[in-house]
């Protein structure tokens, strides 16, 4: 009897241990299970990510080609100069890092470049305009990276946000270079990279075929638009001009002045000397204006002797400034039989509520102050047309 209940306790046991076991079994089959569950579930939720950034990257690129190719349809489907370079220049401030853009196209003939910016001022165009490579080479003929010199930026400390660095490369037209694209940064730590040169040579490619285009076309007008007495714009080109530049000033968010001038007095010069001999005066005079505005002013001969220069990107202070030296330089020697002669202007900068109407006349009623007041003075405009 001890005997049997002996196997049955070491039965009953070992039916105990074999249970346990079997339970231990289940217990660690389960858990592997879940464990793999888990592995799986990582496994996608990883590469789900993977793919969500996939295809938010592609969305991006898909967007940036829209953009560009949409960029590259507006430049080839305009023949205005103005537009195609303020197309690109606004096509050329959206490459990483950059702070301001600048063309130069400079004249055949040695006359005056054609230079357009985005950005910069009108001092740091002159400045940082570049118009040849800094050495041997070819004009046109490689993309340009440079920083400028410290002694260069420390000479300009006073100024904010100075430009640092820039990158320019070649406008290659049919035969010849037209010019640069300049792109600017105003950080002292970028670099423009690989990707960046290769994305302003792509804009400068397709760029380049078009200003070549609306300057040909530029040309083939400018016997219409220019006053064939002074070779400044005529009157009705510099209507448009104002249009097209307080437009660009609003959608930029970009200062705006404006000069409007003529010679005191000049009725009596006619009745004295003639009106051929006034209007070489005329002639003269305009030669002198047209050798101290800037690069980038919009000089106009409006009618009879008055004469008007738009200035993009500018402040009252700028215009009043050039209106001084417009008046230094007519009035330093004598215009021919007319002799000395001096002048009367009104000066404005654009407002929000102004129009181009309303900001010429603005201008053109601060003029006729200025001649009531006694003339050989500048007046600055009210905030009224």
């Amino acid at each position: 009897m001890t005997t049997l209940g002996t196997v049955i306790s070491v039965g009953l046991g070992a039916l105990v241990v074999l249970l346990l076991a079997l339970l231990v079994l289940r217990w660690r089959a389960e858990r592997k299970a879940d464990e793999l569950v888990a592995e799986v579930a990582q496994s996608l939720n990883t590469r789900m990510d993977e793919l969500e950034r996939e295809l938010a990257g592609a969305l991006e690129r898909a967007e940036e080609e829209g953009r560009r190719s949409r960029i590259f349809g507006e430049l080839a489907g305009s023949i205005d100069l103005d537009e195609v370079l303020s197309r690109a220049l606004e096509a050329a401030s959206a490459v990483d890092g950059a702070d301001a853009a600048l063309v130069l196209l400079p004249d055949a003939e040695g006359g005056k470049p054609v230079v357009a910016t985005l950005g910069l001022s009108p001092e740091e165009a002159e400045r940082h305009a570049v118009t040849e490579p800094p050495d041997d080479r070819p004009a046109g003929s490689v993309a340009m990276a440079y920083t400028y010199p410290e002694r260069e930026v420390e000479a300009h400390e006073s100024e904010s946000a100075l430009i640092h660095s820039g990158l320019a490369v070649p406008l290659q037209g049919e035969t010849d270079a037209l010019g640069y694209l300049t792109v600017f940064t105003r950080s002292e730590s970028h670099q423009f990279s690989a990707d960046e040169v290769l994305e302003l040579e792509t804009l400068a490619a397709h760029a380049a075929p078009a200003i070549e285009n609306a300057r040909r076309f530029r040309e083939a007008r400018q016997l219409a638009d220019l006053d064939a007495l002074t070779g400044l714009q005529n009157r009705r080109l510099f209507h448009e001009t104002l249009a097209r530049e307080c437009s660009r000033a609003r959608r930029y968010e970009r200062t705006l002045a404006l000069i409007v001038f003529d010679l005191d007095d000049f009725k009596g010069v006619n009745d004295r000397v003639g009106h051929l001999a006034g209007d070489a005066a005329l002639g003269e005079a305009a030669e002198r204006v047209r050798a101290v505005v800037r690069a980038s002013d919009i000089a106009c001969r409006i009618g009879g002797d008055e004469f008007a220069v738009i200035l993009p990107e500018s402040t009252l202070a700028d215009a009043d400034q050039l209106f001084r030296r417009i008046l230094d330089a007519v009035w330093s020697r004598p215009l021919g039989q007319a002799g000395r002669v001096s002048l009367s202007a009104g000066i404005a900068e654009l407002r929000p509520e102004d129009d181009p109407v309303s900001f010429f006349k603005r201008t053109d009623k601060a003029l006729y102050r200025a001649k009531a007041a006694g003339k050989a003075q500048v007046v600055a405009a009210n905030g009224s047309a």
